[in-house]
């Protein structure tokens, strides 16, 4: 009956008008528009893109924070100190032949603006080595607010002027993680802030020349957590 309903209410042209009908139709070809946004940095994206992914090569995250940092120095007997962690870092991107097997190294806000013991910038040597540099963008994670005790990851404001100014400091990449809880979720909440979350710092990045990476691990120490 809906059918039939349908048939009645719908225009049918006569029978004379039939084949002017159809060539009408065929004169007015289907078009879809689309806007794409083109980054000022398009080729140098792609560029970068292809030196990460370089087969053999992979990412060195030296990402840690400062308070990370601190651990690892204390298990070792060391003060958390700019010195030590500069030493720290040091060791990191001077051994001989690393830009054989690692083509990126995400770095932490200190350690891009830090040189090694011997006064050369840490960019630097990683460049000269063929290892892109890389930056943490995000600020952590925060709880989500009326979500089943989910959290989502901050950092969104004032991305673009942070980025703007890793990019002249010689930064390429950009690392952001978010997390999705499986025992208590995922709920669609956090699901939708995650996905929006990651596709804005994805374009924010873009159009300050900063390659995107969305950060997946399967193991923080944290329990029944997705990466």
């Amino acid at each position: 009956m809906a059918s039939a309903a349908l048939l009645k209410s719908s225009f049918l042209p006569k029978k004379a008008e039939w084949g002017a009908t159809r060539q009408a139709a065929a004169a007015k070809p289907v078009t879809v528009s689309m806007v794409v946004r083109a980054s000022a940095y398009a080729d140098e994206l792609v560029k970068t893109a292809k030196t990460i992914a370089s087969p053999g090569r992979g990412i060195l995250a030296m990402d840690e924070s400062n308070a990370t940092c601190g651990k690892r120095l204390a298990s070792i007997g060391l003060e958390n100190t700019e010195a030590n962690r500069q030493a720290y870092r040091t060791l990191l991107v001077t051994p001989p032949g690393l830009g054989n097997y690692i083509s990126g190294a995400i770095l932490f806000e200190e350690t891009l603006y830090q040189s090694t013991v011997d006064g050369k910038k840490i960019v630097d040597i990683l460049v000269e080595q063929g290892i892109v540099p890389g930056i943490k963008v995000d600020k952590g994670l925060v709880p989500l607010v009326g979500s089943n005790d989910e959290s989502w990851c901050q950092g969104l404001d004032g991305l673009a002027s942070r980025e703007a100014a890793y990019y002249q400091q010689g930064a390429r990449f950009a690392k952001w993680r978010t997390v999705v809880s499986i025992p208590n979720g995922p709920s669609e909440l956090a699901v939708k802030e995650a996905a929006w979350g990651l596709a804005r710092y994805a374009a924010i990045s873009q159009d300050n020349g900063l390659v995107p990476i969305a950060a997946a691990k399967e193991n923080m120490f944290v329990k029944n957590y997705s990466y």
